[in-house]
């Protein structure tokens, strides 16, 4: 394909990260199904936010949607991460544990019901710092839970990325997405650089941060499943993919082999970014 081609290709696909939460959620579900469940006219706000002088959102952030995905009942949980950075607090936080553990609840039922995660987040919510952790231990407890029944489905596309508490949410799903502008780390580049300096990290270098975080880099890491275009329609597809692939052991309980792949690594010699993908893919258990 010519590259004015391949330009026009690109300009014409509809892009997943430009979409807001509620679009993403419903490009997701199959066409018509989309239901959205505790949503912005039942005024479930942060009553801890314009304490603050914060204002506070109608749904915090967060929205839940049902309907179908390949004909099956699903619940898709979508964080906006134009909304105070996709932050979880007490009301976020308890929207997303809830709708996964009435998802396990069905499931236990005999009614399996596909749960999907859109994460754009920077973590835990600083305002709310306790009562966001208090959630996001729940989300966590409900993942694993679920997971038993049904895969538990993530998708990391970009802006803002997967940080924080919630990357650890990332990493207890069956099956995570990524796309190359995704960012996926337990501390953001800016967190980083402002604990530990410039000399640790320079936040401002964006080719170094995709490099170490990008969701390229993850997936040929190991740390990500699938690496897909911003492309709705194919996100969409990878999705539906996900539910339908062969069961393997989640990344959490594969122990044996994440220590053998850090005992790779000599800690007074920290590899670049790109020999960790090599030094990674020879160690036991190491990404294809």
């Amino acid at each position: 394909m010519s590259s004015a081609a391949e330009r026009e290709r690109l300009l014409a696909r509809p892009s997943f990260i430009e979409l807001c939460a509620r679009e993403r959620a419903r490009a997701i579900l199959d066409p018509g199904t989309f239901r959205e469940l505790a949503g912005p006219f039942d005024r479930l706000k942060s009553p801890w936010l314009p304490l603050q002088g914060v204002v506070a959102q109608a749904d915090d952030g967060v929205v839940i949607a049902r309907g179908s995905i390949g004909g099956e009942s699903a619940v898709v949980a979508a964080i906006e991460g134009a909304y105070q950075g996709g932050s979880i607090g007490e009301v976020s936080g308890a929207k997303l544990a809830g709708a996964l553990e009435l998802a396990l609840c069905d499931c236990e039922r005999g009614r399996p019901v596909w749960p999907v995660l859109l994460l754009e987040t920077g973590g835990v919510r600083l305002q709310e710092a306790n009562l966001g952790l208090a959630a996001i231990a729940e989300v966590h407890a409900a993942i694993v839970a679920l997971r038993r029944h049904v895969p538990v489905v993530a998708v990391v596309a970009g802006l803002v990325g997967c940080f924080g508490g919630m990357s650890l949410a990332a990493a207890l799903c069956s099956r995570l997405i990524v796309t190359r502008q995704a960012r996926l780390a337990m501390n953001g580049p800016e967190v980083i650089e402002q604990e530990a300096g410039l000399a640790e990290l320079d936040a401002g270098d964006r080719a170094l941060i995709w490099s170490l975080m990008g969701g390229e880099q993850r997936r040929a890491t190991g740390f990500a499943d699938v690496l897909v275009e911003d492309d709705a329609a194919a996100i969409a597809g990878e999705v539906r993919r996900a539910f339908l692939a062969a069961a393997t052991a989640p990344r959490s309980e594969q122990v044996e082999a994440l220590i053998a792949r850090l005992a790779a690594i000599d800690p007074a010699h920290p590899p670049e970014p790109s020999a960790l993908r090599t030094l990674w893919a020879r160690a036991p258990g190491g990404s294809p």
